[in-house]
C-alpha cells in the first residue's frame, strides 16, 4: 500500500510542491543549508569526469552554502546550483528535481525527508501525463539515457 502511494504521480506532486515551498522559505530566510539527492535523478553540466562520479553514493549530500548558495536557481520543478568536485575542484552545475531531493539539512539536522527519493524507477522511468510539456518529456529521455548521465 505504502509503494502505492509513494508512486503515484498525485502525491510525487504534494511532496515537489512541498520541498519547493521549503527551500523557498531558506532561501528568503538566507538561511544556508545542504540536501542529500538520490544521484540518479541529478544531472551534471558539463559532465563529471568519471574519477570523480564513482565515488559518489546513491545519496550523496551538497553543502549549499558560500558561493554554490549565491548560485542557487529554484524552479517549481527543480533546483540548480553550480559547484566544484574533486581534488582539481571541478566546476559543474548540478541540477535535482525536487522529488529526487532526499532530505534537506541545516547544520547538522534533518528539517525534511522526501520518501519519493528512494524509488529509483521514478528517476529511470518517469512517470508522463497528458499535462506534461514537452521541455519535461525532453529531460525525462535525455535522464532515461545512461549514456547521457554516465559518458
Amino acid at each position: 500500500m505504502i509503494m502505492d502511494i509513494i508512486e503515484s504521480r498525485d502525491y510525487q506532486l504534494i511532496i515537489q510542491e512541498q520541498v519547493y515551498d521549503i527551500i523557498d522559505y531558506l532561501l528568503a530566510k538566507d538561511q544556508e543549508f545542504s540536501i542529500t539527492a538520490n544521484i540518479d535523478s541529478a544531472l551534471f553540466e558539463p559532465e563529471l569526469p568519471e574519477s570523480i562520479f564513482k565515488n559518489f553514493s546513491q545519496f550523496t549530500m551538497f553543502t549549499l552554502s558560500n558561493y554554490t548558495y549565491s548560485t542557487i536557481e529554484l524552479t517549481q520543478d527543480t533546483i540548480s546550483f553550480e559547484a566544484g568536485f574533486g581534488a582539481e575542484n571541478f566546476g559543474s552545475v548540478v541540477t535535482v528535481p525536487l522529488n529526487g531531493v532526499f532530505q534537506i539539512i541545516i547544520d547538522e539536522s534533518i528539517l525534511y525527508l522526501n520518501p519519493t527519493a528512494t524509488i529509483d524507477k521514478i528517476f529511470t522511468d518517469p512517470l508522463v501525463d497528458e499535462n506534461t510539456d514537452q521541455q519535461m518529456r525532453s529531460k525525462n529521455a535525455f535522464m532515461k539515457n545512461n549514456k547521457n548521465l554516465f559518458s
